[in-house]
């Protein structure tokens, strides 16, 4: 470290005061000569406050703050000297500075042990290596445990999903069966009804059938209702024809009144029945009429017999039924079997 040299004299001024302090360019009792001064650890105070440098071993600390406190002085009495017009500059001794870095003081290494923090203190290696195997084996345990818990919450939420699944597919076998048994309760009583139904249908055909009788026995179907042909005037064939020998007996099929019996042209000999309820039952071709207009028949009374008379190619019943004394007639098989007759 370079030492502090004297600084050079200042030159000197003439003196020009003659005792006017306030003359313009004068000498002041301020101005020199000046002597050469010199800042050791002896005349400077150490600096206190927020400036305190601290301490280091060795001058090396205090001789750097000295000379930091002159270095500012000179150059601040320097500025203030260069501040007045027409001064003449005052030389001013720079000593020589160590580096920047020198100025800033790096504290010591702390001894060893001095600075040991207290959660370590009176601790050993082992200790350590103890207390850092716990804080891990915490760890862990939080761990596994916060896994154990995830893993419960998912076989949680796994069992409520199969829970629910299952009561969803209880609830649509449920819903399921109900309906089947519905769908077979409601089969088995439409089922019930409709064997119902043709008991009541059986039973009031056979009491039909004890009031009611086909028209003649021992016959056989020749021509049905409709069907076409030249033989019959209108195109077509009205009635049913029961193929009997002659002299075969034809009956009243219900209880009603004899409104007609005698000659009708193309059907021959014919009889016609006139029920309750306005049905006219016409017989043809008879070969003779055991009746007359305005007899009471009842069920099975013989009103004439079988013949070939009028537009026939044999002997033959030609029996017709028009409902409500209608000009044209209905199939006579339907309504026979509406009686509960077979045909």
């Amino acid at each position: 470290m370079a030492s502090n040299r004297p600084a050079p004299e200042a030159p000197s001024v003439p003196s020009r005061y003659d005792g006017d302090p306030f003359v313009y360019g004068g000498p002041r009792p301020d101005d020199g000569p000046f002597e050469e001064w010199n800042p050791t650890a002896d005349t400077v105070r150490p600096v206190r406050g927020r400036h305190r440098v601290a301490k280091q071993r060795g001058g090396l600390a205090r001789s750097s703050t000295v000379l930091g406190v002159g270095v500012i002085a000179a150059v601040g009495a320097g500025g203030m000297a260069t501040a007045a017009p027409g001064k003449a500059p005052v030389s001013i001794s720079m000593p020589d500075l160590p580096s920047v870095g020198s100025l800033i003081s790096t504290p010591e290494p702390e001894p060893e042990g001095s600075s040991t923090p207290l959660s370590g203190i009176g601790v050993s290696t082992d200790d350590t290596a103890e207390g850092a195997g716990d804080a891990g084996e915490a760890l862990r345990a939080r761990i596994m445990a916060q896994a154990e818990q995830q893993q419960d919450q998912v076989a949680s939420k796994a069992a409520a999903e199969a829970a629910a699944a299952a009561e969803k597919q209880a609830a649509e076998a449920a819903a399921k069966a109900e309906k089947e048994a519905k769908a077979e309760a409601a089969a088995a009583k439409e089922k019930a009804e409709e064997e119902a139904r043709k008991k009541a249908e059986a039973e009031r055909l056979a009491e039909l059938a004890r009031q009611y009788a086909l028209p003649t026995s021992a016959y056989t179907i020749t021509s049905t209702f409709g069907q076409s042909g030249s033989m019959w005037s209108s195109g077509y064939h009205t009635g049913l024809d029961f193929a009997a020998p002659t002299g075969t007996l034809i009956k009243a099929v219900h209880t009603g009144t004899i409104t007609e019996a005698g000659w009708a042209g193309s059907y021959g000999y014919r009889t016609i029945l006139t029920l309750e309820d306005g049905t006219e039952l016409w017989y043809a071709h008879q070969s003779s009429i055991n009746v007359s207009v305005g007899q009471q028949v009842n069920t099975g009374d013989v009103i004439g017999r079988v013949g070939a008379t009028g537009n026939v190619t044999g002997p033959h019943l030609h029996f017709e039924v028009h409902i409500g004394g209608a000009d044209s007639g209905v199939d006579p098989t339907a309504w026979l079997r509406s009686k509960g007759l077979g045909i």
